[in-house]
């Protein structure tokens, strides 16, 4: 352990793997002061044990807009939000709470399972159109996009449609202008109205019946709320699916094992989920004094969970069939991912069919030259490049 403080750098030169400087940070120990980009410093934390204590502490905020809360990269004003603003995602009780209560019951295991053979027609359909153009396919853009698009557009009820839209916002809603993040506020909000007009059947139906209309939600929240989980019901879960899909197919022994025995694959899940650990730091701000891994964070100073290099502290090998209990891929605590239940089922289904019917598939370029996603902050590639 030494007692400089290193720059963060976030780089990721293999999709598959945490930060390049991950070795580097492990060096100074599971909770330690780090440079941002901007100079100021913050906590980095990439003990396993100690994350997940800190992510549990109700001494951290997740709320944005404190002073002192950290952000890894440059970001655009409009992650930044006033509380005026604020989503489930930078909010802290009693207004988290609220608001998560809202929506949880749409996402439990029995209401995931109930979803699940509408799942396995979405993904049959796209299955049969990529087979169908093949022996060579983009991935990407013909299965793991349009499969969790169109899972979350008939989950909330919008219209998949406008799914180019939303999805090419999505994709540049971390551009320094912001306006990507903009046309997607103002697009749930047209959708709202449209819905408290002509209802519909999905969770914003729903919200509007039993929130809005009752006030306790209001307009603006509800147009928050509809983008984050647009975004994150697609954006992740399309890149797990491909960059899943790519790792096995680098690693031709685990993937054997997955095509060996289907009842494996959500094991295999979970570890991808691990191994992978797609969105790697989680950003939080101290409201009081904590002690942590002999560490004193203090009032008002910003932490980073480092949550990919904390993933691999068990181990650096991929092993589909030991996945690590308690990952923190979907994050820990009040704030772990409220998606968790519909990201697994997605995973588990696109997986069992796309090995099952293409037992032949394989990368159509080499590993390293396959697009990768520009941002830091999500692992990911844009285009995969596959035949059979």
């Amino acid at each position: 352990m030494t007692n400089t403080i290193p720059n963060l750098d976030v780089t990721r030169s293999c999709p598959f793997d945490p930060p390049d400087s991950a070795p580097e940070l492990r060096e100074h120990g599971p909770v330690a002061k780090v440079r941002l980009f901007d100079g100021s410093t913050a906590w980095l934390v990439t003990g396993h044990a100690e994350a997940r204590a800190l992510l549990s502490d109700p001494r951290v905020s997740s709320d944005r807009s404190r002073p002192g809360f950290p952000t890894p990269v440059p970001m655009p004003a409009q992650f930044r939000p006033t509380n005026a603003s604020a989503t489930l995602i930078s909010n802290d009780p009693p207004v988290h709470t609220r608001l998560r209560r809202m929506v949880i019951p749409s996402f439990t295991v029995r209401k995931i399972n109930n979803l699940k053979p509408k799942i396995e027609r979405i993904v049959t359909e796209r299955l049969d159109a990529m087979i169908a153009v093949g022996p060579r396919a983009d991935l990407m853009a013909a299965f793991a996009l349009p499969v969790p698009s169109t899972v979350i557009c008939e989950l909330l009820g919008v219209p998949y449609a406008d799914h180019a839209f939303f999805e090419e916002q999505s994709r540049r809603r971390l551009d320094a202008d912001g306006q990507a993040i903009r046309n997607l506020i103002e697009y749930l909000r047209e959708l709202v109205a449209k819905k408290i007009e002509n209802p519909g059947e999905g969770l914003l139906d729903d919200l509007i019946a039993e929130q809005l209309a009752e006030g306790r939600l209001d307009h603006d929240e509800l147009a928050m709320m509809g983008m984050v989980m647009l975004i994150a019901g697609h954006d992740t879960t399309s890149n797990m699916i491909s960059l899943g899909t790519m790792l096995l197919l680098s690693q031709p022994d685990e993937l054997a094992k997955v095509r060996a025995d289907e009842t494996a694959v959500p094991a295999a899940v979970e570890e991808l989920l691990r191994y992978l650990t797609i969105a790697g730091m989680l950003s939080r701000v101290a409201t009081e004094d904590i002690e942590l891994g002999g560490q004193t964070i203090k009032a008002g100073e910003g932490v980073l969970v480092a949550s990919s290099i904390a993933n691999r502290e068990e181990s650096d090998e991929l092993d589909v069939e030991h996945p690590m209990r308690h990952h923190l891929a979907f994050g820990f605590g009040i704030h772990q991912c409220l998606g968790q239940n519909l990201a697994r089922a997605e995973m588990e289904i696109a997986f069992t069919h796309l090995f099952r019917r293409i037992p032949t598939l394989r990368l159509a370029v080499p590993l390293d030259e396959v697009p990768r996603r520009s941002t830091t902050l999500l692992s990911g590639v844009t285009e995969l490049p596959v035949e059979w």
